[in-house]
């Protein structure tokens, strides 16, 4: 009798549950009888507390277009994973005895950023792990796409389609914030298939007088509104050159909800323009997962299955030229997929007339 467990970890996104889905028919499909799937209760804080229950086969089924996590999840940051935060609990141990006690074969960890580096922790522990990469984001170093992103995409651009025929009918300059703090491939995406003038992402930073120089120009060709899609983490020109704890200690300090009502600030007080601002938040991670990412899911999960009937541990499955690949965890752990200055999407941008802020 063959023993795994399956957790979702950090923040949720559309795809998660075809994942799951997939994973365990993958693994019914080649066991039959002799498998036992056991699904951990939000994320590692279920591995820590011993929170588990044995799934059966019916538990997977109709979940393929549900949004969210039937396994619940949370964030357990990889920074605070061995502190004991006034708790005398090991974390690490804890996880790594509650697998023991499952007498777990394999942990499939579907996650982001800081999951995978937790999850290749605990294959540094002696744990047999396979993970998966989710995350609005795409930013998961290894993969050229993870599951998730184009959900977020279609909603974030849904969202920008429609600020255009009020930005149209008023006359305005409207934002709408989009998600990313460190990585700018969500803004990016949305920004051009929803045909905004200015893109702002967190890898080129911005200078203020560019953008409004690309708004006055507009105006003068009559154009008399500007759609702008602005990544939540995108900075200045001058705050890209403070040390983090300066950049820090001064986001703390800024009186604007966030960078994009500041932005809206300082265009409005040096065109006069009425601005807008719009922010979807997490309206982009929710829902039920696009096509592409339930085909994706399930072709990720199905490879996750495979690697474990191949003993093929410690590696993330991913996509790589339209192919599923297994990438070894110690090379994905700690890095970040952030957009390349000089990457194809950022070229094409920049020859149709999209202005990035520099």
């Amino acid at each position: 009798m063959k023993k795994v467990g399956i957790l979702t970890s950090g923040g949720d996104c559309q795809g998660l549950n075809a994942a799951i889905r997939s994973v365990a028919k993958a693994l019914y499909r080649e066991f039959g009888k002799d498998i036992s799937i056991y699904g951990i209760k939000n994320g590692y804080t279920g591995l820590i507390d011993g929170d588990y229950s044995l799934m059966e086969e019916r538990d997977f089924s109709g979940i393929l277009t549900l949004g969210g996590t039937i396994l619940g999840t949370s964030r357990q940051p990889f920074k605070q994973i061995r502190k004991f935060d006034g708790n005398p609990v090991d974390k690490v141990e804890r996880m790594k005895m509650n697998y023991k006690k499952l007498g777990l074969d394999c942990l499939f960890v579907l996650g982001g950023n800081g999951t995978h580096k937790t999850a290749n922790l605990l294959s540094e522990e002696g744990l047999n792990v396979i993970t998966l990469p989710k995350t609005i984001d795409n930013d998961i170093w290894g993969t050229d796409m993870t599951f998730g992103f184009y959900s977020a995409v279609d909603i974030a651009s849904d969202v920008l389609d429609r600020i255009h025929t009020t930005a149209t009918s008023h006359s305005r300059v409207f934002i709408v914030e989009i998600m990313g703090h460190k990585a700018g491939w969500l803004t990016l995406y949305a920004g051009m298939a929803s045909g905004s003038d200015i893109i702002l992402i967190p890898e080129i930073p911005y200078n203020i007088d560019s953008v409004v120089a690309e708004i006055e120009r507009r105006e003068k060709t009559g154009k008399r509104f500007s759609i702008l899609a602005v990544a939540e983490g995108a900075v200045s020109a001058d705050e890209a050159k403070l040390e983090k704890k300066e950049f820090k200690k001064l986001r703390q300090q800024m009186k604007y909800p966030s960078v994009s009502y500041r932005i809206a600030d300082e265009i409005g007080k040096k065109t006069g323009n009425e601005v807008r601002v719009t922010v979807p938040g997490h309206f982009q991670r929710g829902g039920s997962p696009c096509p592409y990412d339930r085909i994706l899911a399930t072709r990720f999960g199905a490879a996750a299955a495979a690697l474990f009937r191949e003993k093929k541990y410690g590696n993330m499955v991913a996509l790589r030229d339209n192919e599923v690949v297994a990438v070894p965890l110690c090379e994905v752990a700690g890095k970040l997929k952030r957009v390349p200055a000089d990457c194809e999407q950022i070229e094409a941008a920049r020859n149709i007339g999209v202005n990035l802020g520099d």
